[in-house]
């Protein structure tokens, strides 16, 4: 007999509870931050709002901080987060010189900016939308798409815990519990934008360590087409980042989305990106990190109607004591659909990468195609990746595959471009470059795949392995 729809995904053991922090033994700051925000985050929305965010409070509480014997976190230790005094954010005054100044500065695009979580008009930019359009924050936003909001947040997030899935999912409920402006994009049937969207989130920790917990929702109605820049960048100061985004794509709408996190050395960075997408639409994923001590990327999407087409691609960059952990999960529950994935990560010093790749195909996604790639690159004998592709197949008529490789510089290759006039470290520099470099042009938002190659050969140049390697 064929498994019914529920028994398709694992579940945890009847019984066994995830491992946990005991918060009632050991109060964190981020459950003593709650207590001192909840007053005010009330005040934010209508009541169903005030309602998720205690459910998520109550979800987030009773499983606590994960450890290591978390199945979901095996590869990734917290304690610094564990151990760490996380104050409230606050709102950090920065002008639009400052922003100029940094990397991502001058990128051409309808900006909304946030720092330290509240959103920062003075930096966003003036635009003019079509009509129907809303490109701001969550607070603004309910005043006009109040019913659009509420049918969408909190609800994409946590789909696949109504599948009977395991995903470990307390961070979304503890972003949750804080669900205050965030960012809001909402394009109804049809409208195309030419221009791309930037939501910029800033971190200014300049009077010590802040926890922010950046939400985003973005719903494209039926045939509506965008590229969305999503960026968190790190200005000073110790920092927890734990954001979510959420991801509404309509049938036939065409979405690229692009995350690039640039924070700073002693940040933990911990995001979700989870997607639905509708029948016939194209969703293109470029996930970008370069940044943070510690960095979690879960991105799940969920294939809900027939034809539809998924690209996932990420990049990552560690060196020196770097964590980068990436975690994707693609379900294919209706036939008919796509899904190509290419995750790769260059590990330098005593760095260590992870990944762990799902794709679930369920009984009914007949004619599915599903093609997932991991590859690391490491530069050093000290650097590390631990790597888990994944296929659960529970259809008979499909094309699936999956693979996983790790090395370090070809001799050959380095020799060839040696045999053509360019020295040895240019060469191992150009080779370094080429791999990432693949990803990095799946970005098709003007000015930023340039800025992304910058980034990347900066990043580079600070790798103590390979001495001397960038040259100006």
């Amino acid at each position: 007999m064929a498994p019914s729809r529920r028994s398709l995904l694992p579940r945890l053991r009847p019984g066994i509870k995830p491992t946990m922090i005991d918060l009632k033994t050991n109060t964190h700051s981020l459950i003593e931050n709650f207590e001192l925000m909840k007053g005010l985050l009330a005040t934010y929305g209508p009541e169903s709002l005030h309602m998720l965010r205690e459910r998520g409070f109550r979800s987030y509480s009773e499983f606590g901080i994960p450890t290591t014997k978390d199945e979901e976190f095996k590869y990734l230790s917290l304690r610094a987060l564990e151990e760490g005094e996380f104050k409230p954010a606050y709102g950090a005054t920065l002008d639009r010189y400052q922003l100029e100044k940094t990397v991502i500065g001058h990128i051409d695009a309808i900006t909304v900016a946030f720092v330290n979580g509240e959103h920062a008009p003075e930096l966003s930019t003036d635009h003019i939308l079509p009509e129907g359009c809303f490109v701001g924050s969550i607070k603004d936003g309910l005043v006009l798409h109040e019913e659009i909001i509420v049918k969408h947040i909190g609800q994409i997030a946590t789909l696949r815990n109504k599948l009977g899935s395991s995903n470990d999912e307390r961070f979304v409920h503890l972003n949750t519990a804080f669900l205050g402006e965030g960012a809001f994009v909402y394009l109804p049937k049809g409208v195309s934008l030419s221009r791309p969207i930037h939501l910029l989130f800033l971190s200014n920790a300049d009077h010590g360590a802040l926890a922010s917990h950046p939400r985003s929702l973005i719903v494209l109605e039926e045939n509506s087409d965008t590229k969305i820049l999503e960026t968190y960048l790190g200005l000073e100061g110790m920092c927890f980042t734990n954001a979510v985004t959420e991801v509404h794509v309509g049938p036939n709408a065409i979405l690229e989305h692009t995350k690039v996190q640039l924070e700073q050395a002693d940040t933990i960075h911990i995001a979700n990106t989870s997607v639905n997408q509708a029948e016939h639409s194209i969703y293109t994923s470029n996930n970008i990190s370069l940044g943070a001590k510690i960095a979690r990327n879960d991105v799940n999407v969920y294939l809900d109607g027939e034809r539809t087409e998924t690209w996932l691609n990420g990049a990552s960059v560690g060196l020196g004591e770097q964590v980068i952990d990436n975690h994707t999960r693609i379900d294919h529950a209706k036939p008919n659909c796509n899904s190509f994935e290419v995750y790769k990560a260059i590990l330098g010093g005593n760095s260590t990468g992870v990944f762990n790749g799902k794709i679930f195909v369920y009984e009914d996604a007949q004619k599915t195609d599903a093609k997932q790639t991991n590859q690391a690159l490491l530069l050093s004998r000290t650097a590390s990746i631990n790597t888990k592709p994944q296929l659960e197949i529970f259809a008979d008529d499909v094309k699936c595959t999956h693979g996983a490789t790790v090395g370090q510089l070809r001799e050959e290759a380095v020799f060839y471009l040696q045999s053509r006039g360019i020295p040895k470290r240019e060469a191992e520099a150009l080779l370094v470059f080429a791999f990432a470099a693949e990803v990095l042009q799946k970005v098709t938002i003007p000015g930023v795949r340039e800025t992304l190659e910058k980034l990347l050969f900066e990043r580079l140049a600070e790798n103590q392995d390979l001495p001397e390697l960038i040259e100006d």
